[in-house]
């Protein structure tokens, strides 16, 4: 049976996952927690952190908060300065290859290199969204109308996307094959990226706020319905045409956050009463995790090896779940 270990975390979860072995927990209250032999709290931001995202490396958290500073923090409780931009609210971070960050306020993102280098992209409208490509300093951003693709390592001309509306978090598939966005209104937009062909997923009852990729790219799964919501990329046309998968579902219940198991065909899905479930995506089968608690799972998130999962709420109760003893 599963196991839980509860973690003490001040205020909302920002986000929750694993820096090597050790589980970590972001709070908008401006505290990280590392829990492995014991708890640590960092507390890098003078105010509320508002994003976390893990580097690539693995090791370490990327963190933002209102007072315009970029941290990256390390499991052993150290964290240092990665960029800084005053009096800027920055709620748009995202890690790359090699070091590289991408960060954004208002109109403008930012890249900054491993060696200190710094690169600006200017857009119309405000930022989104960020997200690097699994390979190659490629950065696509979200916007109003559309995405736009840079080459952070070269000075050459965007590539833009189009679509109407406000489109907010965004994510390459793990091949790189295609684009995603979530949109203000309860859709997600696509984009095939060979020849730019548009992809429509709509359907939510709410906004999509959590997507993952299960391990081998052929799905993402996604929060803003009563069940996670597995759309297919396998084959050239990714969802056009397919329907997609419902894991878990629950009568009257929103699910709230997602996150695919590293290794297996396995989603967890989080839910608006704080409830936990284990999705497999080959015949549906559940298992419950995490009963009923205070607040909405805000974060989930598997270890390396998929045998723990780290989780946290809006009501700021957080814990470790372990599959095996």
């Amino acid at each position: 049976m599963p196991t839980v270990a509860p973690v003490n975390v001040d205020g909302f979860v920002v986000r929750a996952g694993f820096l090597n072995d050790h589980a970590f927990f972001a709070s908008g209250e401006g505290d990280v927690v590392i829990a492995g032999q014991g708890e640590t709290t960092l507390r890098p931001h003078k105010s509320g952190l508002l994003a976390a995202e893990v580097a690539a490396d693995g090791v370490g958290l990327i963190t933002s908060g209102d007072d315009g500073c970029i941290y990256r923090c390390s499991p052993d409780g150290s964290f240092e300065l990665v960029a800084e931009r005053p009096r800027k609210w920055i709620d748009l971070i995202a890690a790359g290859p090699s070091g590289a960050v991408a960060f954004a306020s208002g109109r403008v993102a930012w890249v900054r290199l491993a060696d200190g280098q710094e690169k600006e992209f200017q857009h119309e409208r405000a930022v989104g969204g960020l997200a690097f490509a699994p390979k190659g300093l490629r950065l696509a951003v979200s916007r109003y109308d559309g995405a736009t693709l840079w080459w952070a390592g070269t000075d050459s001309a965007p590539a833009e996307l189009t679509w109407k509306g406000a489109h907010l978090g965004i994510s390459f598939s793990p091949d790189s094959k295609f684009l995603v966005t979530a949109m203000q209104e309860n859709a997600l937009h696509g984009w095939r990226l060979s020849d730019s062909k548009d992809m429509r997923m709509s359907g939510y009852p709410a906004k999509v706020k959590s997507f993952s990729w299960s391990a081998k790219g052929r799905y993402l799964a996604t929060s803003g319905a009563n069940a996670a919501i597995l759309w297919p990329y396998f084959g050239k046309n990714g969802p056009m045409g397919q329907s997609p998968l419902q894991l878990g579902s629950r009568q009257g219940l929103l699910v709230t956050a997602v996150s695919c198991h590293p290794v297996e065909d396995v989603t967890a899905v989080g839910y608006q009463d704080g409830s936990i479930a284990m999705c497999r995506i080959e015949d549906k089968a559940e298992v419950p995790l995490r009963g009923p608690g205070e607040g909405p799972v805000s974060s989930i998130g598997w270890d390396r090896d998929g045998f723990r999962l780290a989780f946290g709420t809006e009501a700021g109760e957080a814990g470790v779940i372990s599959l095996k003893d």
